[in-house]
């Protein structure tokens, strides 16, 4: 046997079987240990954040907070004006919880409106793109409902921050590169450029980034906090002093007298009439492990749905990205997108949602028979989940038209906008951070905030940077008629963190940044630890693949058939396979995240933490 063909072996089996056939099996990034507590999120230094809250003694749920909050003031692809949404595991119930913290689209925010002014879709960016904020409030009800600590602790390392900290390159060149847009909205021009003028505009690298705005405003924070207090208040009430203050006092009146000088929609009345749910998450059983995601305002019960579809295959004994593997996997998560893509929206906004139907094990059962396992199908449409749940349909006549529909859609977005595979992915993968933690007490958390992104606008002297989400919301309802823009209403948002159970005790939580690629990679990532035995960090590493034929929540809502993302490593034997049964094909190096995850090792009583090797996520663990 030459050389040449034992590497080709080699690779081949690395492929077929996976990296945990290799012992001791190098990843990129070190694993994390922990016996007492875990932090990751998306940037070292927000990291460092909840690891401070830990050593104060506070629970995953006040890091995760504090965390959430020190990315926001970071612009960790995300600002404070935008959405959060979290799982919690509470270990005094043993339940699963679910925090909703995304905005509503504000008062005057129509489809006839966004018509009016020529638009195919609510906007990507300016005041008219922002739903109400929402993080404020999540990290508030998430911190006195479910915390151990003041909000003046978990908010001092954002306090910290935003008085001045070194900004990392990553964002620094972003700023760079938006410059542009920023310049349009006076406040957001005055916070990030303070080098207007010059040649470079924005901050340099480690330059010390200063918002007094925003400094002031989480001071104002605190001070409600502490001045009911003072007055007697308990903690938990005292910390709603802060949200009182924030969505119907001083905050919000400056909020709104800013958005509406720029041109934005909001009332005094959006923000006042807002609320943070606090709801039960939809599951499913996957070879006995409990998978759990929130409803349909975002995308995750996507994933369920797929695990659904794809307990119908034998996934292992095709081998970890084989051509088969990637084709049934492509195919199933393709069917369940189709779903999300007519029937999901806000569940507290009529109509409401099919979602027995849609998580049915039999419905799937039925899905998967459309799967061709020879060709890949660009055609796939919605299924009809309604008679899984003993009723009727009554979008019979936008179903059958969706196809033509779309294809219409699809024939104005090339006629519109020839826009490059390079923009086209911008927009698919955009924004978002992730946040996971973990204590010895069994508090677990895991969170997809986003929103609010850069360039985003800036809500006058608060120093809050406005969410971009109303680009998700449709305007016509034969697209999606449960997400149709209307006040009051949340977007369906792509925002989709995770956890798992086995045997009532928590698993596994793990979430990702990347729009509509999200469940997409929490899916494989899912499946290489259950079905192809590898380590969290292996498995935040191993090589993805993404379909883009779903509807993009972002920009026009497009979609490209048959185009598939696959690693560079992927063979050329598994790229001819999939080449004869239909598919475009692209490569990159890195295609698995970035995934932040903790794995909680029963038998060892102790942590094992992953965070991907494709981007700035970083991980602190005692």
């Amino acid at each position: 046997m030459t050389r040449k063909t034992l590497l080709i072996l080699l690779v081949s089996m690395h492929m077929i079987f996976g990296p945990h056939s290799f012992a001791q099996q190098r990843t990129q990034k070190p694993p994390l240990h922990a016996k007492h507590w875990m932090a990751i999120t998306g940037k070292p230094l927000a990291a460092t954040a909840g690891a401070m809250i830990f050593q104060k003694g506070g629970n995953a749920v006040d890091a995760a907070c504090a965390m959430i909050a020190a990315t926001c003031t970071m612009w960790d692809t995300l600002g404070w004006g935008g959405e959060t949404q979290a799982l919690i595991y509470n270990p005094h119930t043993r339940k699963v919880v679910g925090i909703n913290a995304l905005g509503v689209a504000p008062t005057g925010a129509t489809p006839e409106f966004f018509r009016s002014k020529g638009m195919k879709y609510p906007p990507e960016y300016g005041p008219l793109a922002a739903v109400t904020p929402g993080t404020p409030g999540g990290i508030l009800v998430m911190l006195a409902e479910f915390g151990k600590l003041s909000l003046k602790d978990v908010l001092e390392p954002a306090i910290q921050m935003a008085d001045g900290y070194p900004i990392e390159a990553e964002t620094a060149n972003l700023i760079e590169r938006e410059k542009e847009r920023l310049k349009q909205w006076p406040y957001s021009r005055q916070v990030m450029l303070p080098h207007l003028g010059e040649k470079r505009e924005a901050p340099e690298p480690g330059e010390i980034f200063r918002q007094p705005d925003l400094a002031a405003t989480l001071r104002k924070l605190v001070e409600a906090e502490q001045e009911a207090l003072k007055q007697g208040k308990s903690r938990k009430e005292a910390i709603y002093a802060a949200y009182d203050r924030f969505y119907k006092g001083d905050i919000a009146r400056e909020i709104v007298r800013s958005v509406q000088e720029q041109g934005g929609l909001f009332t005094l009345e959006d923000l006042a009439r807002w609320r943070v749910y606090i709801e039960e998450p939809v599951k499913t059983d996957y070879k006995g492990i409990e998978v759990y995601k929130l409803t349909t305002w975002v995308q995750g019960p996507v994933m369920l749905q797929t695990l659904n579809i794809l307990e119908n295959f034998d996934l292992r004994a095709m081998g970890y990205n084989s051509a088969r593997y990637i084709h049934t996997l492509y195919q199933a998560m393709n069917l369940a997108f189709a779903d999300r893509d007519f029937y999901y929206g806000d569940p507290y906004f009529p109509p409401a949602e099919p979602v027995r139907g849609l998580l049915s094990k039999e419905y799937a059962r039925e899905r998967a028979k459309l799967i061709n396992m020879e060709r890949n199908d660009p055609n796939i449409k919605p299924g009809d989940p309604y008679p899984f749940q003993g009723e009727r349909n009554p979008y019979l006549k936008l179903l059958e038209k969706w196809g033509e529909q779309q294809k219409g859609a699809a024939k104005s977005d090339s006629q519109e906008s020839a826009r490059s595979n390079e923009e086209f992915e911008k927009d698919f993968y955009a924004g978002t951070t992730s946040v996971i933690a973990a204590d010895e007490e069994g508090w677990v958390v895991s969170v997809t905030p986003s929103g609010g992104w850069i360039p985003a606008v800036i809500a006058g002297r608060t120093g809050i940077g406005l969410s971009q989400r109303m680009q998700s919301f449709v305007l016509d309802e034969a697209e999606n008629p449960f997400n149709v823009v209307a006040p009051g209403k949340r977007p369906r948002a792509t925002l989709t963190p995770s956890l798992a159970l086995r045997d009532g005790e928590p698993y596994l939580a793990f979430a990702v940044q990347g729009g509509d690629s999200q469940d997409q990679n929490l899916l494989q990532f899912f499946l290489n630890i259950v079905e192809f035995g590898m380590t969290v960090q292996e498995a935040t590493e191993a090589a993805n693949f993404n379909s883009f034929q779903m509807r993009s929540s972002f920009g026009n809502h497009e979609s490209r058939p048959g185009r598939i993302l696959l690693n560079e490593a992927i063979p050329s034997w598994v790229r001819a396979e999939l080449r004869k049964m239909g598919y475009e094909m692209t490569f990159a190096a890195r295609t698995s995240g970035p995934i932040n995850a903790i794995l909680f090792d029963r038998k060892h009583g102790t942590m094992w933490g992953g965070s991907s090797n494709h981007g700035e996520d970083y991980g602190i663990a005692w």
